[in-house]
C-alpha cells in the first residue's frame, strides 16, 4: 500500500484480520475514528489509523474490555499531546505492569494446555 493514500474500510479490515462491522462498531463507540470520509461518506484510515487498530487488537487477548482500551488508548494520546506528564506516564506505567501480569496469568494457561495434551499424548 502506498503510505500516503488512506484506505477504505474493507482495505484496513483485511489487512488486520478483524471484520468491518468490528470496524463500524469501534467508530461508533469512539474507539477508533476514521481519519477523514470520502465525499462519498466512506470512512477513510491512514496508517495512523490502522497502528492504533493493531494496539487494540493485541489487547485483546489479554481481556481487556473495551472500556479499558478506551482509557488506555486516552493515556497513549494524552502522552502525545503532552511527554512529560508525570501523572499520564505513572498511569502507562501501571497498565504496563497489568499488562504483564496479563501475560502471565496466559502464559500459565498455555503451560497447562500443554502439559494436559502431554498426558493424552502419553495414553
Amino acid at each position: 500500500m502506498d503510505q500516503a493514500r488512506p484506505m477504505q474500510i474493507g482495505e484496513l479490515a483485511e489487512r488486520t484480520g478483524l471484520s468491518i462491522r468490528t470496524l463500524r462498531h469501534y467508530d461508533e463507540i469512539g474507539l477508533l475514528r476514521p481519519s477523514a470520509r470520502s465525499e462519498g461518506g466512506f470512512r477513510l484510515y491512514t496508517p495512523d489509523d490502522e497502528s492504533r487498530l493493531l494496539l487494540i487488537r493485541r489487547m485483546k487477548p489479554l481481556g481487556y474490555s473495551l472500556e479499558q482500551m478506551g482509557e488506555l488508548l486516552a493515556v497513549v494520546d494524552g502522552l502525545a499531546d503532552a511527554p512529560g506528564d508525570a501523572a499520564l506516564r505513572a498511569r502507562l506505567d501501571g497498565i504496563r505492569a497489568e499488562a504483564a501480569d496479563r501475560r502471565d496469568a496466559l502464559r500459565r494457561q498455555l503451560d497447562a494446555a500443554d502439559e494436559f495434551l502431554a498426558q493424552l499424548a502419553a495414553r
